[in-house]
């Protein structure tokens, strides 16, 4: 982990995780865009970081990948597990809403929400 010191960018630890320091984006943020295989530029323009922040953490990930990419699992088995939790927990709360009746005046809108449905599915 590097130090922070004279106002630099750096990789520090906090209760999220490894963070870019001066900021609130964690290098599990970067990994998800790494592992989509976004390119470093757009990586930066998402996170809204600059050209040192973004290249201190690429450079961070890839001298401790074990260490980085362990971590990067944990946070997706979490999050997977908060997923799971929050879907059953809210099933029946779903099940309700989908079984309601569409509002006056909104068939056109659901149509269109119906095809662009298709269309993703379809790709």
């Amino acid at each position: 982990m590097t130090l922070a010191s004279g106002g630099q960018a750096t990789i520090i630890r906090t209760e999220r995780g490894l963070t870019i320091s001066g900021t609130r984006i964690t290098l599990y943020d970067v990994m998800d865009y790494r592992k989509a295989q976004y390119p470093s530029k757009l990586i930066r323009e998402k996170l809204g970081l600059n050209d040192e922040q973004i290249r201190l953490a690429l450079e961070y990930i890839d001298t401790h990948r074990a260490e980085v990419e362990a971590e990067y699992q944990e946070c997706l088995q979490t999050a997977a597990e908060i997923r799971q939790y929050w879907e059953e927990r809210n099933r029946e709360r779903f099940a309700k809403i989908a079984a309601m009746p569409p509002k006056p005046g909104q068939e056109a809108l659901r149509a269109k929400l119906q095809a662009w449905k298709a269309r993703i599915e379809a790709e």
